[in-house]
C-alpha cells in the first residue's frame, strides 16, 4: 500500500470509530512529545527550539513504535500552547530549567482581581493580547504566530509518511484560562467572593475562542480540534459550581466546533465521571471523549457508549513502570470492553517521557495483533 492509500486508510479507520461504527480493527492514536526527545536521544532544549528537529524527532519516533493510525498532535513542544491555555508563564529547558528537564508552567497570580473588569471595558482580544505581552512576555505572541507558519510543512511531513494528524487547533473554557492566571486557590476564592463578575467575564470571553480555531482547522484540513478541561473537572468543583462556570461554556464550544463540520475531541485530564451524563447533551457521532485515566472509562462506555466515540486510557504510569505484558492485556482490555465500534486506543493524555517504548509498542501490539 502507497502512502497516499495509507493515509486514507488509517483516516477512515478513524472516522468509522468517531461514527460509533466498527472498523476493521480497533484504531490507535499516539500522543507524545518529550518521548520523542527521549527516544530519538536529542536534548530537550533542542526539541523545544528547533521546530524542525522536533517534528524530525516525532515522526521517526512513530515508526519506531510502529502499527499505529495517527498522531495526535503533530507539532513538537507544546509550550508556547501551555502559555496561552494557562495564561501563565512557562520554564523552559536550557532556558530557565536544566537542558534535559521537561518544560514546567510556573503558575502564579499574574491575572488580578481588577482584570475582570479590564475584560468587560476592553473586551477579551485587547486584553488577551496586552496580557500576553505584558504579563507572559517573552516573545510568546511572535513565537505562536511564527510556529502558525510551520504549521503546512508539518502536516506535509507528517503526510508525507502516510501519517494522518488529528487536532488541529485547540482551545478551552473561560475557567480553564482565568484559572490558570489567577491562580488555582485566588480563582476558587473568586467564584465564591464575586461570582457574579467572573460569570459576566466569561460571557464576554466564549465567543472569541471557536471561530479562529476552526477556520485554521478546517484550512489545514485537519479534522478535529482539541477542546481541553483540567481543573474544571467534576473531582475538583461541586456540582452548583460546575453547572454555572464550566459545563455551559463547554457545551457551547463543543456544539460551535461541530456546527463549523469538525470533530470535537474532548481532552479531559482528571477524573469527570460524576457528570459523565451531561455530556450526551453533545452531538452524537461527533466528538471523541479522550480520558486520562481517572474518569472510570468502563463508567463512560456505559453511559456514553451509544453517542460518542471512546479514547484512551493507558496510564502514564503503566508506560513508566509496567511490563510490557501488563500492558498489553490492560490494552486488551480496553479493546474487548469498551470496543469494538466507538473505541480508539490511546495513551491516558500525553505517553510521558519516561515512557519504555518496548511498553508503547505493546499498546499498539494489542490492537494490530
Amino acid at each position: 500500500m502507497d502512502k497516499t492509500e495509507l493515509l486514507k486508510a488509517r483516516k477512515e479507520r478513524i472516522f468509522k470509530a468517531v461514527a460509533l461504527q466498527r472498523p476493521d480493527r480497533t484504531p490507535v492514536i499516539l500522543e507524545y512529545a518529550a518521548f520523542a526527545a527521549k527516544v530519538t536521544k536529542m536534548r530537550l532544549s533542542e526539541f523545544v527550539s528547533d521546530a524542525n528537529r522536533s517534528i524530525i524527532a516525532m515522526i521517526q519516533t512513530f515508526h519506531m513504535v510502529g502499527g499505529a493510525d495517527a498522531i495526535n498532535y503533530g507539532g513538537g513542544s507544546s509550550t508556547s500552547a501551555l502559555a496561552f491555555l494557562w495564561m501563565s508563564k512557562v520554564k523552559i529547558p536550557g532556558v530557565d530549567l536544566p537542558e534535559d528537564e521537561l518544560w514546567q508552567v510556573d503558575e502564579a497570580e499574574l491575572m488580578k482581581p481588577e482584570d475582570y473588569d479590564r475584560i468587560l471595558v476592553e473586551g477579551w482580544p485587547a486584553f488577551f493580547q496586552s496580557y500576553i505581552q505584558e504579563r507572559i512576555g517573552g516573545g510568546i505572541w511572535e513565537k505562536v504566530n511564527a510556529g502558525m507558519q510551520d504549521v503546512p510543512r508539518m502536516l506535509e511531513a507528517w503526510a508525507a509518511e502516510g501519517i494522518p494528524v488529528i487536532s488541529g487547533g485547540c482551545v478551552t473554557t473561560p475557567f480553564e484560562l482565568f484559572c490558570g492566571g489567577r491562580s488555582l486557590v485566588e480563582f476558587i476564592s473568586d467564584l465564591y467572593h464575586i461570582p457574579d463578575k467572573v460569570q459576566a467575564a466569561m460571557d464576554v470571553t466564549i465567543p472569541y475562542f471557536t471561530s479562529p480555531v476552526c477556520e485554521m482547522t478546517k484550512m489545514f484540513s485537519v479534522p478535529s480540534v482539541w477542546v481541553g478541561g483540567w481543573r474544571s473537572a467534576s473531582s475538583v468543583l461541586s456540582p452548583r459550581l460546575w453547572d454555572r462556570f464550566v459545563f455551559p461554556y463547554f457545551e457551547r464550544l463543543v456544539h460551535e466546533i461541530v456546527d463549523a463540520g469538525l470533530i470535537a475531541l474532548l481532552h479531559l485530564d482528571s477524573d469527570w465521571t460524576r457528570d459523565l451524563s451531561r455530556f450526551r447533551s453533545l452531538p452524537k457521532g461527533k466528538c471523541i471523549l479522550a480520558l486520562d485515566g481517572s474518569t472510570n472509562i468502563f463508567k463512560a462506555k456505559e453511559i456514553l457508549g451509544d453517542h460518542m466515540c471512546i479514547m484512551g486510557d493507558v496510564p502514564p504510569a503503566m508506560f513508566a513502570l509496567s511490563t510490557p505484558d501488563e500492558v498489553y492485556n490492560y490494552s486488551s482490555k480496553l479493546i474487548k470492553e469498551i470496543g469494538p465500534e466507538g473505541f480508539i486506543l490511546h495513551s491516558g493524555c500525553d505517553i510521558p517521557m519516561n515512557a519504555k517504548l518496548e511498553n508503547v509498542q505493546a499498546m499498539v501490539a494489542a490492537a494490530t495483533g
